[in-house]
């Protein structure tokens, strides 16, 4: 064992040579003489800060020491001259500290300028411990009568906690990963408070064991979800933070009568949630055991060599301990667990639990385990029968209630498996049934209504931006899942893989969204725990387990990985945060999640790294940091069965010390009713970010508020001066307009003068024009007068005309009519005689050739062919006569009645008398007569009814070419009537009887 004696030293290294850990110990500190030689120097405290590789340590002169073993030298920080009774480390400025003196007073320095920052007073006696909050800006200061609570940024106090003198306080601390103070009091109860209202959360049950010892010591597991609480008694109890209840109790030793000092051992792949925990009892021995396998694990610490207090680095690499002559002993853990795997048989028993008739009674049974002291081997390898702990149930909890998420018994797990294991996954017809079945989906519709009511998160307002989706309804169902789930837990709407992460499911079940945020909320409770726990960084404790399991089943792989700088962030995280959905194709995906939700949630780590081994060989040829990153970004030749079965053989060779299922909890499907609460988060960062982000746009409002007014003053004053500008040259320019003005006026008022002048001599001009347009315009109206009556005699006279020409055209179609009925009758008697002349042949024949035929049968034939021709003859002779109906008919039609038009007078005056004349029919002659005398008498522009001016009126007749008409009717009719002569003599030379003697009648 390596010592390093600090004396008055101020700084210095502390090693020369870095020691081997002889027993664990790595080096011993020693304060040496004191300034008095009366008395030694001893230290009194030690605490560590967040990386662990830094630890301060005070003595009980008030010197503060800073050790730094990542480089190896000490330096003294502070002289306090007052004896120290707590420290602390891991404020938000990295640099500084809090040190409790034994004046009751709390300062903060600086240890990199060795400053006094400043100092806080109001406790009335010692201060036994410090406790800061994880964004570093509170600190909770406990003595035996009050707790105090501060800030650290103004150093004020903000709330003080005061309790009655009989009870007293234990210690006061905050819970990691939340703004919960727990606070311990000397009665045994334990009370939660919400450090922003500091209201009461909640209490923990009185334990039944709890009455027999009082509570000394308290430890919280890094994920803030276990508290491990000793005190008089060699009993410890555990209880569970979430469900608060007490899980169990361990039984130290019989030889351990009280606990002084409990601290959990980190672990960087337990995921916050720490398995060993140190206990130091009253001999000054720390006794490092498991909490679930109840396995001595090592112990620090002789009966010769006893510790007074310890503390544990936060990587859980370092254990320092302060001992009982004042020395400091620095201990690796790793070292102490190398001694702890080797390979004596194991003197840890595990004992049946006891069983009280009280707490039986009560319904609630703790578990007792008796721990003996000495080492172990690996327990995984003890020959002793282990026995599995029993979790205690608190009074209302019934078995039976969750039995509507069990699956039916014709989908038990059983079958599904066989039906997994003999065709590599399920019917895709009833898959999404067979997956609702293994998650056990709750259904709660009222919850989920809840939740959708809110809207849209404003984090995703703008989704479309970053993830432009062509189906609206998709990218419209991906935003409401989204707001969903940051309603639901404010960590993922700070989230930017979760887009990613859901966009497989929201594909999937987008027309059924409530089960697609079941689904989602399934998979992050189960098979993404402990993702968020390191948040906004990726969950580097689950990046490690896949490391660790990678090295164990390819270390030239990993070397590989290692050589060219490519960490788990490369070829783990981007596989991991799309859940595989860039590097598979759609029914590899939903062959590989078959598999995931039938297995348990370590399986997934699994599948990740057989996809890895089976991509051995392309991973190996490259070389490129950026070729790694391209290939677990997109797909690769892969065979997703041959995959699979890798990941089966990878879970079942993978060694139980790095198994990720040993960290990892047992599927928990949804509650039903309301979802649980989902603050396995960092919920000071995430708070501290929606803080930060609502300043940051409270300053961006702010910003362009006053922006805004700027431009608006500015503008205003470049308004202002244009304004003036534009002022003064409008009243330079109407003095300029004024004086032109006048000027203006004044030729204006000369050439008015002259304008009336010449006006004058206009209007008479113009009065002259008037009356010459006046009497041009009486003129011109007369000689219209005269144009338009000219106008309408010839309109008449054209009427009068086209009238003719319709009679004579009348006249010509009664002509050809009757012409051709003559034709007709022609063709008719020509069709009879011939028909006679047959007849008389054939009656002549017969006469022939009958000599007994009477004569007068002969003639009354004969007489009846006289009677036809004479009907027929008749119905021809009547034609005429009927055309020389119609023809007066259309004379009579032709005759009308006409009112000449009034003359008019050529100085402008009429003389309005109107006469009517009668137009009568007259003789050719008297037509003829009349027109010509009437064509000499009247001058050639006289109208019809014209009337005179000595008021005579003159006939006239509209029977103008009447006598043409007459004549050609005169030669028509002598044409028809020598027609008919012609016809009837004809006819009577043909149908006149021939007799055989030649005979006929004349």
């Amino acid at each position: 064992m390596k010592t390093t004696e600090i004396g008055s030293k101020e700084s210095g290294k502390i090693w020369h040579r870095k020691p081997a850990a002889t027993d664990g110990v790595v080096v011993s500190l020693v304060r040496g003489a004191a300034p008095s030689p009366a008395t030694s120097a001893r230290f009194l405290q030690v605490a560590f800060d967040g990386s662990g590789d830094r630890f301060l340590a005070g003595d009980h002169f008030g010197n503060i020491y800073l050790f730094n073993l990542s480089r190896n030298r000490f330096d003294l920080v502070q002289r306090t001259h007052h004896a120290c009774t707590a420290l602390a480390f891991s404020l938000h400025r990295a640099s500084e500290f809090l040190v409790a003196l034994a004046d009751y007073s709390v300062k903060c320095f600086d240890a990199d300028n060795k400053q006094l920052v400043s100092g806080m007073r109001g406790h009335d006696s010692a201060i036994t411990s410090i406790s800061v909050h994880g964004s570093g800006r509170y600190a909770v200061t406990t003595s035996s009568e009050t707790a105090q609570l501060w800030d650290l940024d103004t150093f004020q106090r903000k709330r003080k906690l005061n309790v009655r003198q009989s009870v007293g306080i234990q210690k006061v601390f905050f819970l990691p990963l939340s703004n919960t103070i727990l606070s311990c009091f000397k009665d045994n109860s334990i009370f939660a408070w919400e450090s922003d209202t500091l209201t009461c959360k909640y209490q923990l049950p009185p334990a039944e064991s709890a009455a027999t010892f009082q509570y000394k010591a308290f430890a919280v597991t890094r994920d803030g979800r276990m508290l491990a609480a000793g005190g008089k008694s060699n009993n410890l109890h555990v209880w569970c933070l979430c469900s608060r209840r007490l899980l169990r109790v361990l039984q130290m030793p019989p030889r351990v009568r009280g606990v002084r000092q409990l601290e959990f051992l980190p672990d960087n792949f337990d995921g916050g949630c720490s398995q060993v925990l140190g206990v130091l009892s009253q001999d000054g021995i720390m006794r490092f055991i498991n909490i679930q396998t109840c396995k001595l694990v090592f112990d620090v610490g002789s009966h010769d060599d006893s510790i007074v207090t310890s503390s544990v680095s936060p990587s859980g690499r370092h254990i320092a301990s302060i001992m009982e002559d004042g020395s400091i002993n620095l201990y690796s853990v790793q070292a102490l667990t190398k001694v702890v795997n080797k390979p004596p048989p194991p003197l840890v028993k595990v004992v049946d639990l006891t069983k009280d008739s009280a707490a039986s009674k009560a319904g609630a049974a703790s578990e007792k385990v008796s721990i003996v002291a000495g080492r172990t081997c690996r327990p995984w390898k003890s020959k002793q029968d282990v026995v599995k702990m029993k979790y205690l149930q608190p009074d209302d909890w019934d078995p039976s209630a969750n039995k509507e998420n069990e699956l039916p018994s014709v989908l038990s797990r059983p079958r599904l498996h066989a039906i997994l294991k003999g065709f590599g996954e399920y019917p895709a017809k009833y898959r999404m049934f067979i997956w609702r079945s293994l998650l056990q989906l709750p259904e709660n519709h009222a919850a989920f209504s809840s939740l959708t009511d809110k809207g849209t998160h404003p984090q995703y307002s703008l989704l479309h931006q970053d993830y432009p989706l062509k189906s609206t309804k998709l990218l419209r169902v991906l935003q409401r899942m989204l707001s969903t789930m940051a309603h639901w837990s404010a960590i993922f709407g700070e989230t930017k893989y979760l887009p990613l992460l859901a966009f497989p499911f929201v594909k999937l079940f987008q027309n059924n969204q409530l089960i697609c945020f079941e689904v989602l909320a399934t998979v992050i409770t189960n098979w993404c725990q402990h993702w968020f726990e390191y948040f906004p960084n990726p969950p580097i404790n689950i990046l490690a387990m896949v490391e660790n399991v990678l090295a164990h089943h390819d270390k030239e792989l990993l070397q590989h990985f290692v050589k060219y700088d490519v960490t788990s962030q490369v070829y783990a995280w981007p596989l991991l945060e799309t859940l595989f959905s860039e590097v598979l194709t759609r029914e590899e995906w939903l062959k590989l999640f078959d598999n995931v939700f039938s297995n348990p949630p370590a399986f997934l780590l699994m599948a990740l790294v057989s996809y890895i081994l089976c991509s051995r060989s392309p991973l190996l040829h490259c070389s490129q940091k950026d070729d790694f990153e391209y290939f677990f970004h997109h797909r690769n030749n892969l065979d997703i069965s041959a995959m699979i079965k890798e990941a089966y053989h990878v879970m079942d060779s993978t060694p139980a010390q790095i198994h990720p299922q040993n960290l990892l909890k047992e599927f928990v499907p949804l509650t039903k009713g309301q979802y649980p609460v989902f603050n396995k988060y960092p919920k000071f960062i995430v708070d501290y970010q929606g803080l930060e982000r609502e300043r940051i746009r409270q300053e961006e409002l702010e910003y362009l508020r006053e922006r805004q007014i700027s431009h608006e003053m500015e503008a205003e004053a470049q308004r202002r001066r244009m304004d003036d500008e534009n002022w003064y040259q409008q009243q330079e320019l109407l003095r300029g307009a004024e004086h032109r003005r006048r000027q203006l006026l004044t030729e204006e008022e000369q050439r008015l003068l002259q304008q009336r002048q010449r006006l004058a001599a206009v209007k008479r001009e113009l009065k002259l024009k008037e009356l010459q347009l006046l009497e041009a315009a009486r003129r011109r109206f007369m000689k219209y007068q005269q144009d338009q009556r000219k106008m309408d005699l010839r309109c008449l006279d054209d009427e009068i005309e086209s009238k003719m020409c319709l009679r004579e055209r009348e006249a010509a179609a009664a002509v050809q009519e009757v012409e051709t009925r003559q034709l007709a009758l022609e063709a008719r008697r020509r069709f009879y005689e011939q028909q006679s002349a047959k007849e008389l042949e054939s009656e002549r024949r017969e006469v022939r050739g009958e000599a007994g035929l009477e004569e007068p049968m002969i003639w009354r034939l004969m007489e009846t062919e006289a009677e036809l021709r004479d009907k027929k003859w008749a119905e021809v002779s009547s034609r005429p006569s009927q055309l020389q109906t119609e023809r007066r008919k259309l004379l009579a039609s032709a005759s009308v009645q006409e009112v000449l038009p009034e003359d008019i007078l050529e100085d402008g005056e009429s003389d309005h008398s109107d006469g009517l004349h009668d137009l009568r029919p007259c003789s050719p002659d008297e037509d003829s007569a009349r027109g010509d005398k009437e064509a000499w008498s009247k001058p050639q522009n006289v109208c019809l009814n014209d009337v005179s001016s000595s008021g005579s009126s003159a006939h006239f007749s509209l029977d103008r070419g009447r006598e043409n008409l007459e004549s050609k009717e005169r030669a028509l009719m002598s044409e028809v009537r020598a027609l008919r002569h012609k016809l009837a003599s004809q006819a009577v030379r043909r149908y006149q009887p021939s007799h055989p003697a030649g005979a006929q009648w004349v």
